[in-house]
């Protein structure tokens, strides 16, 4: 019974030795495997063996399969791969020129239906001519207010060629091209000139911030006030101001009086001056102080000084002389010295006037 207990006692003796034995060759031989809550992920040159190896990817950094790649000497800080040397985008961009060398006629594919039509879609060529939104401007097609080459459009998605079509609204003209319009309430002594080489300040000082070059149409004594019209559209200032479309300009003269009651008739039959006949379309008193006297007169004529030179020669001086319209503008309240833009219905108005 001992021999058997002493053996039993021994055998429990003998296992604890050998599980004490293989600790002590797993401490002599290679390093334990770490337990999972143990293992560093780092896969920089500063791992050590008890994570992963460089390069295992995003599993190995613990983010998902196929990440951004990092960059050997960043890979702990979260920086991605370097970028493409210049060489390589170099050769790679020779091989695309070799290769569309002979193609320079390259055709983007069509991303829309009438893609192959020229011109511009007419609502939008109407909102850049300031008539509103595109959607206000379909609202005028769709009312029969639009009218291209004299044709009315009622559908919408029409295009026009806004340097070949004539697009009109209300039946006036709509200016298509990238034209400006200006009307300048003209101080008395500026020089009526865009430019003035004696330095004397002149029309060119009140639109030195326009992009595009502005000239004046017509021109206005430098000592009379009003209305003179800037524009860039060369053949609207000169049928405005040729003799042929007559077109009026109306003028407040201050005189001192008495006047005689067959004045106004005496204009409009005509007065001789050096360069011949000058008649007036209209006029009448306007206002009367004492012996002032405030006269407005209309004719269509343009030659210098016409209006100062007229009434001088009927014997009535003028003192003071403002143009308040040039054909359909008109002064109304603008103060002096002050540039505004001409709405779309007064540019169609003009143009209407000399038959654009």
């Amino acid at each position: 019974m001992r021999s058997s207990g002493s053996g039993k006692s021994g055998g429990r003796g003998n296992y604890r030795g050998a599980g004490n034995n293989r600790d002590e060759r797993q401490g002599q031989g290679r390093p334990r495997k770490p337990r999972p809550e143990e293992r560093r992920y780092d896969v920089g040159p500063g791992a050590t063996q008890d994570g992963p190896k460089s390069g295992r990817g995003g599993a190995a950094r613990g983010g998902a399969k196929g990440g951004p790649k990092q960059s050997q000497q960043g890979a702990g800080r979260g920086r991605t791969a370097p970028a493409r040397s210049r060489e390589y985008d170099a050769r790679t961009e020779e091989r695309n020129r070799e290769r569309y060398a002979g193609k320079k006629d390259i055709r983007l594919p069509k991303t829309f239906p009438g893609a192959e039509q020229e011109g511009e879609r007419l609502q939008k060529v109407l909102a850049r001519a300031g008539y509103g939104s595109r959607r206000a401007c379909e609202e005028l097609i769709e009312q029969a207010r639009v009218e291209v080459n004299g044709e009315i459009v009622t559908e919408q998605g029409k295009r026009v060629d806004p340097e070949k079509d004539e697009v009109r609204v209300d039946g006036l003209t709509v200016a298509t091209q990238s034209y400006q319009f200006f009307s300048l309430n003209k101080p008395a002594g500026v020089v009526a000139t865009m430019e003035d080489p004696e330095g004397r300040q002149c029309l060119g000082d009140y639109v030195t911030n326009r992009e595009t070059r502005l000239f004046h149409v017509g021109r206005l004594d430098t000592e009379t006030e009003g209305v003179i019209l800037l524009t860039n559209h060369g053949e609207l200032a000169h049928r405005l101001t040729h003799p042929k479309y007559g077109v009026k300009k109306t003028y407040l003269a201050a005189i001192v009086g008495p006047i005689p009651r067959d004045l106004g008739k005496r204009l409009k039959d005509g007065i001789q001056l050096e360069d011949g006949y000058a008649r007036a379309d209209h006029f009448r008193v306007v206002e009367q102080t004492g012996k002032n006297y405030l006269v407005e007169v209309t004719l269509h004529e343009g030659r210098k000084h016409i209006v100062r030179r007229m009434l001088a020669e009927a014997g009535f001086p003028v003192e003071k002389l403002v143009r308040t319209s040039f054909g359909p503008i008109t002064l109304g309240d603008q103060k002096s010295g002050w540039l505004r833009r001409l709405s779309n219905t007064e540019v169609g108005m003009l143009l209407k006037e000399v038959d654009l």
